[in-house]
């Protein structure tokens, strides 16, 4: 009996709302973060069949690093792509969204869809990171990274947080407020406060180093006239996808903001036209 009295307590302190909704704020921004690490590992594969070609694996007895040289990343290319081509389609039509749940409380395609999705990521991401650092890729000279263009790593910036906001409310909202909550939940501002302070942290400290080994490979192949793997053109497509999300997001923007600013000028013309007809009438 004393082990399911302990139990008892242990879920009346856990579902008290000073410690759940702590607990819910930081399991979301660490879910979130999935999807900005999926590309920092892509950059780091891209990379690595470069800096790498001439390493001979055979010399280290690191399983995560024989995984990490010979693993296809078809499968991370697949899902990021995913993500990334359904948030461009959300951008321009607003429209895009997982197939709801069904009357059955039995089948419910949304949040399998959103659970399959979050933990094949999460695997991938894992073990991609950990061949990372145990093949060196975590300490390679910046140098080596190529160097974009300002403007362009700027939007690049503002469209892999758009993907990344697509990406947390499709897959990773149903998760947590179906096993936190039991149920969806509204989106707090709390929540997107943090998680824009995570990723402004995550791009600041890797990302804005280390994501132009997206375009790497291509570079330096196109230069010593070397053909080009599906793995270096998808990268290459995966940061223009990425960049185009952000045009879309910019131009939305700027759209929102026009709007704004021409509405204000209706209401304050329709104002003095109304005072003008007052004072004649007086």
């Amino acid at each position: 009996m004393g082990w399911k009295k302990w139990i008892q307590i242990g879920e009346r302190v856990f579902s008290a709302p000073i410690l759940r909704e702590p607990f819910y704020i930081f399991t979301i921004n660490l879910l979130s973060l999935l999807l900005p690490l999926s590309f920092l590992l892509a950059s780091r594969l891209s990379r690595a069949q470069y800096v790498l070609s001439s390493y001979d694996p055979s010399k280290s007895d690191s399983f995560l690093l024989f995984l990490f040289l010979y693993t296809n990343p078809t499968l991370l290319h697949i899902l990021v792509s995913f993500v990334s081509i359904t948030a461009l389609l959300h951008g321009l039509t607003g429209r895009f969204a997982l197939p709801k749940a069904v009357t059955s409380p039995v089948l419910q395609p949304r949040l399998y869809t959103a659970w399959i999705m979050l933990c094949t990521l999460q695997v991938c991401v894992g073990l991609g990171i950990e061949g990372t650092i145990a093949a060196g890729i975590w300490t390679i000279d910046n140098d080596v990274v190529t160097k974009s263009i300002f403007l362009v790593r700027f939007i690049f910036f503002i469209g892999l947080h758009e993907t990344m906001v697509h990406w947390t409310r499709t897959f990773v909202k149903p998760v947590v407020d179906d096993t936190v909550s039991g149920g969806p939940r509204n989106e707090w501002w709390v929540e997107r406060l943090v998680m824009g302070g995570s990723f402004g942290v995550l791009w600041w400290w890797r990302l804005r180093d280390e994501v132009g080994g997206l375009l790497l490979a291509v570079q330096v192949k196109r230069e010593v006239l070397m053909g080009l793997g599906i793995t270096d053109l998808v990268s290459w497509w995966l940061y223009y996808l990425t960049v185009t999300v952000g045009v879309v997001r910019l131009v939305r923007g700027f759209l929102w903001l026009a709007k704004v600013l021409l509405c204000r000028r209706r209401v304050e013309g329709n104002n003095g036209f109304l005072s003008a007809n007052i004072d004649d009438k007086v």
